[in-house]
């Protein structure tokens, strides 16, 4: 038990504290840019709803398995339970959603010629308001089971059908009811990542299509390669790389652990890293977008 709380307490360092501090600097950035710059640009706001989810996902998770790992049976209770789980779904729904705001924008950005979505593109931050209300009455209605269905029972309890992080319980509830979330979960998903990939097949082209241009005119020099819109572009589809990739191992994991019945120190520790991945990564690959791409551009 003491080398698994030392497993947990090293992911804790490596991932957490490090994730916490690049979305609060991400967050406090961005919220200097917006409040301070004589033009409210909407990525501003939808880069600060993006930090502020991680920030959500990363805090949830860690309370949640902290409680389990260090056996702290009184530190959450029914009330903390609840409020943790819902929170952490909460969170993870709000990343997929402004991810993929986040990524639609993007591609509308560099392609102008995408008449259909330029029209649903927020162009100032006022409009970007409507999509966050959005998200987030669509999010707590997605995770209000949870409010009544999470709680802190005892172990021996036989009821349960669910855990989190090994502290708190899922109770049974119908089915019907139970399906209608899961349906509900699935298509949030499935629509928001269908978009995501749609953006960043057609932002992925666009910048195909610059490279062609920039090696037929045989000069780097004469094009402004490392333009913050290009920055920008390649920073919005490595999100959307890692946030496919955390998103699809996550849920393969689960069923591969679900379908075997596997559970364990290590299996909980690869379950949080999956869970944590895109929320600890993502502000890194955000600040990354200030530095000038130069040289990958003249070299290729």
């Amino acid at each position: 038990m003491l080398w698994d709380n030392l497993l947990w307490t090293v992911l804790f360092l490596s991932l957490n504290g490090p994730g916490i501090m690049g979305n609060i600097l991400t967050l406090v950035r961005h919220v200097y840019t917006f409040v301070t710059g004589t033009e409210k640009k909407n990525i501003d706001l939808i880069l600060i709803h993006l930090a502020f989810s991680n920030i959500t996902i990363i805090c949830s998770i860690e309370i949640r398995d902290t409680a389990a790992v260090f056996y702290f049976r009184n530190f959450l209770g029914e009330a903390g339970c609840k409020v943790v789980v819902f929170l952490g779904r909460m969170g993870r729904g709000l990343s997929i959603c402004t991810t993929s705001l986040l990524s639609m924008v993007q591609a509308v950005t560099i392609n102008p010629r995408m008449t259909l979505w330029r029209k649903l593109k927020p162009q100032t931050a006022k409009q970007v308001l409507p999509y966050v209300l959005f998200f987030w009455i669509f999010n707590c209605l997605i995770s209000s089971n949870l409010l009544f269905f999470i709680t802190a029972v005892s172990p021996v309890n036989r009821s349960v059908v669910g855990t989190y992080g090994g502290y708190c319980y899922m109770l049974p509830s119908k089915l019907m009811v139970r399906w209608l979330f899961i349906a509900l979960m699935a298509l949030r998903d499935v629509i928001f990542q269908t978009f995501m990939g749609w953006s960043s097949a057609s932002m992925a082209l666009h910048l195909y299509k610059h490279h062609k241009r920039v090696s037929y005119l045989h000069s780097s020099n004469s094009t402004n390669n490392s333009s913050p819109e290009i920055r920008a572009t390649l920073s919005t589809l490595i999100l959307m790389t890692c946030f496919l990739f955390f998103y699809w191992a996550d849920f393969l994991f689960s069923l591969y652990t679900g379908y075997t019945v596997t559970h364990g120190s290590i299996i909980s520790i690869l379950k949080s890293f999956l869970e944590l991945g895109y929320a600890v990564l993502s502000p890194f690959v955000l600040i990354s977008r200030d530095v000038p791409f130069t040289k990958y551009w003249s070299i290729h």
